[in-house]
């Protein structure tokens, strides 16, 4: 096997080769540090690498295969990319911005701690835009982040870096953190796994732990590594009240569909997508039917109203975020910062309120509805005409000919409203313009298993073995 071919192998498969000692931790990181110097001029999506402190480490775990005695951790020598938002303790935590451009992180983000405990190396930090706000991946701070299969197009954001860099073959296990769709938009774009879990089931920092529409979870090359770390992420932890005592084991093999009811809508009545999109999300649900499933297309009369008031939970909570840096900062920020502030400050505790109405009586008419299904699909994102270095926050992209607003694109949004429902971004092909595509599946509140289990069913079906850049 070449280095290049290691650089895509899955985690599941290097933790196999590890075992059995075709492979080293050592040669698996020295064939990423050797890919990103290849692709990094191009992707730009490491905003920082500790490749000594992780070849150090990585010799380490090598150590430990070659002993006997058992003693290995669940994730003994991978390499993981952390999304640069993510307090990893003594590292930069800039959050994309100049304004923290010397911070260091004093504390370890719980789930993050979690994977580190398990045997993964920290050999990276992942771009994200200023605040990790916009839906392309680009600050003053990192510059632009390209996707790996078309550097025209974006890689998507907010975690986007973190998508680029799986896709790319420069890490074998990224985090991303998703309070409207960060992991599972750029995931998407990248042909990747992303998974938001549902609220509670991740602990969090304690600063943004509270948040119920704010999720930390795992992009990855397949669902199997998904659950993969997943099982270790999960789980109550004493620093975040939020998380939940039940706990599950996510299966990390292929699942049988058969016999399983599900859902689908093209655009939910609300979004905007692409004619390649449509056709892919087609095959996908005809896939599913012939492993057995059952699916079928739904309305979704109550998207546009929670579509219409989603947006006023984060821009509350976080606007004096943006107002302090534009004030405070005005020669640092991104331009896209002052806009996002100048739309928080239009909104008002009313507007607060009203959002959490709404999301109740949406799920008074979404819950039912999919309480009779196993899961629900949809595209993850609309369409994937993003250019990397576009100002989507205003200027229209184009879609099919036509100009449209890139938040008519990003189907996402409403399971972050509906936040104890999974949600799962998996590859369901490739758009006319060489770009992945993805379908979203959610399922009922905390039933993660069922997200993996329709996940597993469609990669045993879909080949993405082609690599990227």
């Amino acid at each position: 096997m070449s280095d290049h071919d290691l650089c895509f192998l899955s985690a599941t498969e290097a933790l196999g080769r590890f075992r059995d000692r075709s492979l080293s931790p050592v040669e698996l990181l020295k064939a990423q540090i050797v890919r990103a110097e290849a692709v990094e001029p191009t992707i730009n999506a490491l905003a920082y690498t500790f490749f000594d402190d992780a070849l150090d480490a990585a010799k380490k775990a090598e150590a430990r295969y070659m002993k006997t005695d058992g003693r290995l951790r669940r994730l003994e020598g991978l390499t993981l990319a952390v999304k640069e938002d993510t307090a990893v303790r003594g590292r930069p935590r800039t959050f994309g911005s100049l304004i923290f451009k010397d911070n260091i992180a004093d504390h370890a983000n719980p789930s993050v701690e979690r994977l580190i405990r398990a045997g993964a190396i920290v050999h990276a930090l992942t771009t994200c835009p200023e605040f990790v706000w916009p839906w392309t991946c680009t600050s003053r701070l990192h510059g632009v982040t390209r996707n790996p299969w078309n550097p025209e197009m974006t890689c998507g954001a907010s975690s986007g870096g973190a998508a680029a860099a799986v896709a790319s073959g420069t890490t074998t296990l990224a985090t991303g953190s998703d309070s409207a769709g960060s992991i599972r938009m750029p995931a998407a774009m990248c042909g990747i796994a992303g998974y938001k879990p549902p609220y509670g089931r991740n602990p969090g920092s304690p600063e943004v732990a509270m948040d119920a529409f704010f999720h930390i979870g795992p992009m990855t090359r397949t669902a199997a590594d998904a659950a993969l770390m997943q099982n270790v992420m999960s789980g109550l932890h004493k620093k975040d009240h939020s998380t939940v005592a039940q706990n599950i084991t996510l299966p990390e093999r292929n699942a049988r569909i058969r016999g399983a009811k599900i859902a689908y809508s093209i655009d939910m009545g609300v979004y905007t997508v692409a004619q390649d999109v449509r056709r892919n999300l087609l095959d996908t649900v005809a896939l599913l039917r012939d492993s057995g499933a059952t699916v079928e297309e739904v309305e979704t009369p109550w998207a546009q109203a929670a579509a219409d008031v989603s947006g006023n939970w984060g821009g509350l909570i976080y606007a004096d975020e943006f107002s302090d840096a534009v004030n405070n900062h005005p020669d640092l920020v991104c331009d896209y910062t002052r806009d996002f502030a100048d739309y928080n400050e239009s909104l008002t505790p009313r507007g607060f309120h009203e959002c959490m109405q709404v999301i109740g009586r949406t799920w008074a008419e979404f819950g039912p509805q999919l309480a009779r299904y196993d899961a629900f699909l949809c595209p993850t994102v609309g369409a994937t005409t993003i250019p990397a270095d576009w100002p989507d926050w205003s200027e229209p992209v184009t879609v099919d000919g036509q100009p449209c607003d890139v938040h008519d694109l990003i189907m996402t949004f409403l399971f972050n409203v509906f936040s104890r429902c999974p949600a799962l971004s998996v590859p369901s092909g490739f758009a006319d313009n060489g770009v992945p595509t993805g379908v979203q599946i959610v399922s009922n509140p905390y039933d993660d298993k069922a997200v993996f289990r329709v996940a597993q069913a469609l990669e045993s079906n879909l080949d993405f073995s082609k690599t990227a850049v």
